[in-house]
C-alpha cells in the first residue's frame, strides 16, 4: 500500500548532517566564502536557510528579499522575523521598478501574459542573486523541493538558476517534517505555499492539485506502482493521474542541461 508512513517516514536529524556535509562540500570545492539565500517568507526557503546557517555559520549566510507589488506584506515579515531568528543579514531589493520597465518596453501582448510575467519575475530574482553572489564570491543556495522539481514548478533560469539543491531530494511533505525538526516558525510551516508572483497566486491552485496528494502519487511513481495500482490505493480520479504524468513529462527539460548537437565533421 502507499501509506502516510512510507511517505513521512525520515530520520530528520540523519537528512540534516548529511545536507550539512554536502553543504560544506560545495564551498570547499567551489573556493567560494558564503551562500545566497532568497527569502521568500514560505517554509522552502526558511528550512533552506536554516540549513545553511546549521552548515556554515550565520556570518556566511545572506537572506535577499525580492517583493514585487504582488507579494503580501505578511511574507516579507515572515521572512524577516525567521531570518532574525537566525542570525544572518537582509537586504531587500525590491523589483517592482524592474518589472514596471520590462513592462513599459515589451511587447504589449507580452506583458498582458500573466505565466509568462511571472517568469520574468523569477528570473529577475535570479539575476540579483547572482550579482550578490558575484560581488561577494558566495553560491547561489537553491529552495527547491523534489514535488516541485519532478513536476517542472519551476522557473526554467529563474528559481531553477542556482549553484545547488540541498533538499531537491525531498518532498514537500518532508519539508514540512524537516521544518518542524529545525523550530521553523509555525505561521510559516502552515501558510499556503506561494510564489508571490501575482494577486491570490498559490503553488497548489496553479498546479491544481494539493501537495499531499501529488507527494503519495510521485512516491508511488517512483516505487514504480503502476498507473492502476496508484489509481486504486489513492482512491484518485484517472485524468489527476495522467495530469501529474504529463507534467512529469512536459517538465523533463528542466531538469537536463540544454541539450548540445555532436557535429559530425
Amino acid at each position: 500500500m502507499v501509506t502516510a508512513k512510507l511517505l513521512f517516514e525520515m530520520d530528520a536529524e540523519k537528512v540534516c548532517k548529511q545536507i550539512d556535509s554536502f553543504i560544506q562540500g560545495m564551498i570547499e570545492t567551489s573556493k567560494t566564502k558564503g551562500l545566497i539565500v532568497g527569502l521568500s517568507g514560505g517554509i522552502d526557503s526558511a528550512v533552506c536557510a536554516a540549513l545553511a546557517v546549521r552548515a556554515i555559520g550565520k556570518e556566511k549566510v545572506l537572506g535577499l528579499i525580492e517583493p514585487n507589488a504582488k507579494l503580501d506584506p505578511a511574507y516579507e515579515e515572515d521572512a524577516r522575523i525567521h531570518a532574525k531568528q537566525l542570525g544572518i543579514e537582509v537586504k531587500k531589493i525590491a523589483i517592482t521598478d524592474m518589472v514596471a520597465a520590462f513592462i513599459t518596453n515589451a511587447d504589449v501582448e507580452i506583458a498582458k501574459n500573466q505565466l509568462a510575467l511571472g517568469n520574468v519575475m523569477a528570473r529577475l530574482r535570479m539575476v540579483i542573486n547572482y550579482a550578490y553572489a558575484n560581488h561577494m564570491n558566495y553560491l547561489v543556495l537553491g529552495t527547491s523541493n523534489k514535488s516541485e522539481l519532478m513536476v517542472g514548478y519551476v522557473t526554467k533560469y529563474g528559481d531553477g538558476g542556482v549553484d545547488f539543491e540541498p533538499c531537491g531530494d525531498l518532498y514537500k511533505t518532508q519539508i514540512r517534517m524537516l521544518a518542524k525538526h529545525l523550530k521553523i516558525p509555525e505561521e510559516i510551516i502552515t501558510k499556503a505555499p506561494s510564489a508571490g508572483l501575482w494577486d491570490g497566486q498559490t503553488d497548489e491552485a496553479e498546479m491544481g492539485i494539493t501537495y499531499d496528494t501529488l507527494d503519495l502519487i510521485l512516491l508511488a511513481k517512483e516505487k514504480n506502482y503502476s498507473k492502476e495500482q496508484i489509481i486504486e490505493e489513492l482512491q484518485i480520479e484517472e485524468a489527476l493521474f495522467d495530469k501529474v504524468d504529463k507534467m512529469i513529462k512536459n517538465s523533463e527539460h528542466k531538469r537536463k542541461m540544454p541539450p548540445i548537437l555532436k557535429l559530425d565533421f
